[in-house]
């Protein structure tokens, strides 16, 4: 057997001590299936006496973290620590540098710097493996970069955030409000202390670029990725949408358009969708991921399982180090990073959906009146409109509706028509039927 490949791990925490665990369980089977053992040469993290429930006197232990490139019984470094810039990428650039593979679990520093260290890798012939930065243990970005290699992928969609679904699914099961379940997720471990980058959809947009990029071979673009979370959605949304034969879901949407100037234009968008109970996405509840990526040849394609936890993240991770050590690499992006084109983002307005509205107004006359007609002075049609609660809860109801099927610039336009009204009292909530 060859010499095995030797690996430092840059952060101890719950995946950390996964990939620990994970190849002291299965060593002796990842060797058979990599053609050589990986061992763990290094570690590093922040508290050396912490207890992470692994033994770690049998690894060297380095203080700073960028010694661990520098060191020259490293082959590659495996960077577990989170965040779009600090640290991890000072990790990321050194550990390059000195002509070292890099794995990363780090989907937002890909997102925000995966077009240098793609260069960089590419200009060394080194290995930059990430398949765990996006869906956990889902192996989707493997699936997009071989098994759907030989497609044109029209379409790439799907869940990207455990937290939302876990608290959008639980609402629509229990009927209790956004930020009671909420609690709860952070009781659970399921949301952080601060759980704005996973209930704004900031998380689920840096999965989405990163999948963008492979699956239509554009550049990444993470700032043109229009991102809506769910922390606006009312139980009474959750019913509503039952009550037409949809469920709410975190969904994030990608693809390809050619513009009026025959150039290729890249939509991207996060936002919460209703979607029918018939559809595949519909089933997934839970903390669990699922992307669909929609082939010329292959067709839909659902990848689903768990996107979080030490178990599938680990799982991941090790995956790639069983890639590099078979020396199956490949371009970081699927293609070589002169290849992949800076698109524009696509202009939306011209896309047609059928849209869900919530309208939260001062009960008093003539309010409804205020609504349809800007609905109708805007070129939409409503297809269904129901008014929930009355004065004595607050002076304040709730005026749902479902468009039919338009452009998106017909709803902006309305939307215009109302913004400054006093009869409305909060921003109106939109939410697109995925179709």
């Amino acid at each position: 057997m060859a010499a095995p490949l030797r690996i430092a791990l840059a952060g101890l925490g719950t995946v950390g001590a996964g990939v620990i665990r994970l190849l002291d369980t299965n060593g002796e089977l990842i060797a058979l299936r990599a053609g050589r053992p990986i061992e763990i040469v290094a570690v590093c993290a922040r508290d050396r006496s912490k207890d992470r429930g692994v033994d770690l006197t049998r690894f060297e232990w380095e203080d700073d973290m960028t010694a661990l490139a520098e060191r020259g019984d490293v082959d590659v470094v495996v960077e577990l620590v989170g965040g779009a810039d600090g640290p991890a990428l000072a990790l990321a650039r050194r550990t390059l540098q000195a002509g070292k593979g890099l794995v990363t679990a780090n989907k937002a520093m890909i997102a925000h710097h995966g077009m240098e260290l793609a260069e960089m890798a590419e200009g060394g012939a080194l290995p930059l493996k990430y398949e765990a930065a996006v869906a956990g243990g889902i192996p989707v970005i493997k699936g997009l970069r071989e098994g759907a290699s030989a497609n044109a992928i029209e379409r790439i969609y799907g869940i990207l955030n455990g937290t939302c679904n876990y608290i959008l699914s639980t609402m629509e099961d229990t009927g209790r409000d956004f930020g009671e379940v909420l609690k709860e997720a952070q009781e659970l471990g399921y949301a952080e202390a601060d759980p704005t980058f996973d209930i704004e959809g900031i998380d689920a947009a840096h999965k989405l670029a990163i999948l963008a990029a492979i699956a239509f071979g554009a550049r990444l673009d993470f700032p043109a990725v229009k991102v809506a979370g769910i922390s606006r959605i009312m139980a009474a949304d959750i019913a509503q949408a039952a009550a037409l034969g949809y469920v709410i879901r975190l969904i994030g949407v990608a693809d390809c358009e050619t513009g009026a100037d025959g150039r290729r234009c890249l939509y991207q968008r996060v936002q919460p969708y209703l979607v029918s109970r018939d559809h595949p996405l519909a089933t997934v509840d839970g903390p669990t991921n699922a992307v669909v990526a929609e082939g010329n040849f292959a067709g839909r394609l659902l990848f689903e399982g768990a996107g979080a936890g030490d178990g599938p993240t680990a799982s991941a991770v090790v995956a790639d180090l069983i890639d590099i050590a078979r020396r199956q690499a490949g371009p970081p992006f699927s293609v070589p990073t002169a290849a992949l084109e800076p698109l524009d983002p696509a202009d939306s307005s011209h896309r047609r959906n059928r849209t869900y509205l919530r309208f939260t107004v001062a009960d008093r006359p003539g309010v409804l009146a205020e609504i349809t007609a800007a609905m109708r002075d805007a070129g939409v049609s409503i297809e269904s409109l129901i008014q929930q609660g009355s004065p004595e809860e607050g002076g304040e109801v709730l005026v749902a509706m479902v468009t039919h099927e338009g452009p998106e610039g017909a709803v902006s336009r309305a939307l215009e028509l109302l913004d400054g009204s006093p009869s409305l009292t909060d921003a109106p909530l939109v939410m697109r039927l995925l179709g």
